[in-house]
Parts: structure tokens; C-alpha cells; sequence
């Protein structure tokens, strides 16, 4: 791309394309006059340094899960009943178990290293978790049991397919695997000797991007396995690239890395459209844009989360920083609200936070995490936000009030 053109050129948002529904929730209502009534009085700002003074803080979580034995890594909600959760952790472990219970209801063993991928099929009947070593592991979640595993190279991120019992994991080596759940038919999109950081379906089910250490992207065809298009040169990113997500028009992705940029790429001419800046400036602190995602409601917006502790809302058709909004630590990871312009962020400094996109004003937070954040999942619903942390606990959080 011309550098002097890219500073100029619009982008095209078709927002009359139809978009598959299978992230749709009717029932979830629109979070924006749900958080408007909430009482902000509560709000409390949090020295990263007293973490260790559990007597400082409010807990707003109506459930704490403490079975874990070390931190938790990663958790996810199933959509199919917004209510089963299944966390990894650092305990070699993954449990499933109910969020409104609290009731533990089984313990995904047999990992051989910390568990840092989970997730459950579309259809809420399989969940699978993945560690370290490079064990992959499918249990049928009506039964607690075993299904299917299998062992390749350290495993950096795993995605089940929307709408089919197909799973997809990214390796250290630079493979990305795809097999079919529980028979295990295989196909292998080979890497470049390049890490395979992070990973996203698009949302027509039919291509697949990945993004790679040496900061390149691939569009694979998953039913050939074939590369569509290789994405580098003097206009992709100078090293790795941590995040990857495709907006729902099927034309654009987003990916960021730890060069503290995030691109945004045509998905079918495989060229990078434009790029977002990140970094900070006469500052020498380590960045990295840790999380990228598009809004789901609001198709010309995208947000980014960086390690210096910036949530910035970016217009993509004008490629412009929107709003900045200041975090007390890193940014590990940013989600949107699916029915308004709102997003969520979870922080260092143990905080998940809301978000206005509109204004840039902080809505809502919930705190009781005793130590850094590592990730978080809303439900399909909307109404649970589940969080975990380095302080050995998943909390379980009400986005709305008991009354409402």
C-alpha cells in the first residue's frame, strides 16, 4: 500500500450483509439501561501495591470458585445454557462446573503442565482443554467423560468451530491443527518455522486466520487447508502477533502485537488496510496490544487493550482513535457487550471494567480478585461475567441487579 494513500483511504462497512446469528442472544436485552441503573456509588480505585490487605476491598462477586490448587489461566461460558463454566489453571487442571451453584461438576485430569486453553463446542456437548505440554483433551460434558485426545507441540491458543464439532489449535512449532470431534479426522495447515500465536475463524466458518511470532498473518481455506494469502512485508507487523479477531461483515481482520500496533486487513485481497498506533510516547515502558476485538453492534468500531493500561476505541471507516480510556494496569484482555456500545475490559490491578465506547467514561466495575486478572468470559445471555486470576479463584459476577 502506498503510504501516502493510506492516510486518506476510507473503509467500506456493508452493514446491510447478513451476519450469522450464532452469537445472537434475544434474551440478554440491551446492557446499556441495565448499567445506567446500577448504583456507581460503591466505586473504589485500586493501589495495585495492597493486594495482600484483603480487608481493603468489597467483593461484588455472588460466587467464589476455590477449587483450583494455583492460578487460573483461562475460562469460558457455554452458550448453550449461560450457565457451565469450565476453567485451566496452572494446577495442571480444568474443572466444569455451574456458575449459579457453584456445584462442581467434573475435574479434567491427566494434564501433564499447566491447563491454558478451554472451551465448549457450539452445542454445549463437548468441552475441551488444553495444556502446555501439547495435550488436547474432549470430554463429553453429560457424562464428565473422556472422549478423544491427542499430543502435538506446546499449544499457544484452541478454538472450537461455530456451528460443527470442530476443533482448532495453534502450536509453538507454527502447525495449526483441525480435527473432527470425537472420530479425530485431521488436517494440518503447516507453518513457516514461525510460532502460530493466535488464531481466529472467520465468522463464515469457511476460512481461517492465524497470526505468527515473526509477525506475519495467513488466511488458510479449512476445507483444503490451503493458504489464501500470506500477509507480510514492509506493512505487517515486526513481531509477534498476540491477537487476532474478524469482524462479522467476513471482509475485515484485526490483529495486534507486541510491537504495540494493531492492522487491520482486507480478509479476500489478504492486504493490510491500515494501521492503529498504539505505542506510547517519550515513555520507555514496555507495550503490547494484548487484546483486539470489533464491536458487534456497532460495525464501525474496534478496541484495543495494551499493556500500559490503554483501552482505545478506534472508528475504523475514518481510522481514527476514538476515545482513550486510562487503566491503572495492563489490559490482558477486552471483550464487547453484544447488543451496545459498550465494552469490557479485565486489568492487572485484579478489575474488570465497563466501558462506553461513545464517551470513553468508565459505567461500572466489579472488584474481589486479590491479584492480577488473566482472563474473563461473558454469557450468551448477558446477565453472568465469569473472571480469573492469579489469586487461585474464578468469581462469578451478576451484570444485573438482583431486582431488576
Amino acid at each position: 500500500m502506498d503510504p501516502e494513500q493510506e492516510e486518506v483511504e476510507v473503509i467500506e462497512i456493508d452493514e446491510n450483509e447478513p451476519v450469522p446469528d450464532e452469537d445472537d442472544d434475544d434474551e440478554g436485552g440491551d446492557l446499556s439501561a441495565d448499567i445506567n441503573e446500577m448504583d456507581l456509588e460503591n466505586e473504589v480505585q485500586y493501589d495495585s501495591d495492597e493486594f495482600d490487605d484483603e480487608a481493603t476491598y468489597r467483593d461484588d462477586a455472588t460466587f467464589v470458585y476455590k477449587k483450583h490448587a494455583d492460578s487460573v489461566f483461562t475460562a469460558r461460558i457455554d452458550s448453550k445454557t449461560s450457565d457451565l463454566v469450565i476453567t485451566g489453571g496452572q494446577d495442571d487442571t480444568a474443572y466444569v462446573w455451574s456458575a449459579s451453584s457453584g456445584e462442581t461438576k467434573f475435574q479434567c485430569d491427566g494434564h501433564k503442565d499447566s491447563v491454558t486453553c478451554v472451551g465448549f463446542s457450539h452445542d454445549g456437548v463437548y468441552a475441551a482443554s488444553a495444556d502446555l505440554s501439547g495435550l488436547v483433551k474432549v470430554w463429553k460434558v453429560e457424562t464428565g467423560k473422556e472422549v478423544w485426545s491427542f499430543e502435538c507441540s506446546d499449544i499457544e491458543w484452541m478454538q472450537w468451530h461455530q456451528i460443527a464439532h470442530v476443533l482448532i489449535v495453534g502450536t509453538q512449532d507454527g502447525d495449526t491443527w483441525m480435527w473432527k470431534i470425537p472420530s479425530g479426522d485431521c488436517k494440518t495447515f503447516q507453518g513457516h518455522g514461525s510460532s502460530s500465536g493466535s488464531g481466529c475463524l472467520l465468522p463464515d466458518g469457511k476460512r481461517l486466520c492465524v497470526g505468527y511470532e515473526d509477525g506475519t498473518v495467513k488466511v488458510w481455506d479449512m476445507k483444503t487447508a490451503t493458504c489464501l494469502h500470506h500477509v507480510n512485508g514492509k506493512d505487517i507487523h515486526t513481531s509477534s502477533v498476540v491477537c487476532v479477531d474478524c469482524h462479522q461483515d467476513n471482509n475485515l481482520i484485526l490483529t495486534g502485537s507486541t510491537d504495540a500496533t494493531a492492522k487491520v486487513i482486507h480478509s479476500t485481497m489478504g492486504k493490510v488496510v491500515t494501521t492503529f498506533n498504539c505505542a506510547e510516547e517519550n515513555t520507555e515502558k514496555e507495550n503490547s496490544v494484548e487484546s483486539c476485538a470489533f464491536s458487534d453492534s456497532q460495525s464501525s468500531l474496534a478496541a484495543t487493550g495494551t499493556l500500559t493500561g490503554k483501552l482505545i476505541i478506534w472508528d475504523i471507516p475514518t481510522q481514527t482513535n476514538r476515545n482513550t480510556c486510562e487503566h491503572i494496569g495492563g489490559v490482558v484482555k477486552v471483550k464487547w457487550d453484544t447488543s451496545s456500545p459498550l465494552v469490557y475490559t479485565a486489568c492487572l490491578d485484579g478489575v474488570i471494567r465497563l466501558w462506553d465506547a461513545r464517551n470513553g467514561k468508565c459505567s461500572s466495575e466489579w472488584v474481589g480478585h486479590q491479584d492480577a486478572l488473566l482472563d474473563f468470559d461473558v454469557s450468551k445471555d448477558g446477565k453472568t461475567l465469569v473472571s480469573v486470576s492469579e489469586d487461585n479463584t474464578a468469581r462469578v459476577f451478576s451484570l444485573h441487579k438482583p431486582d431488576s
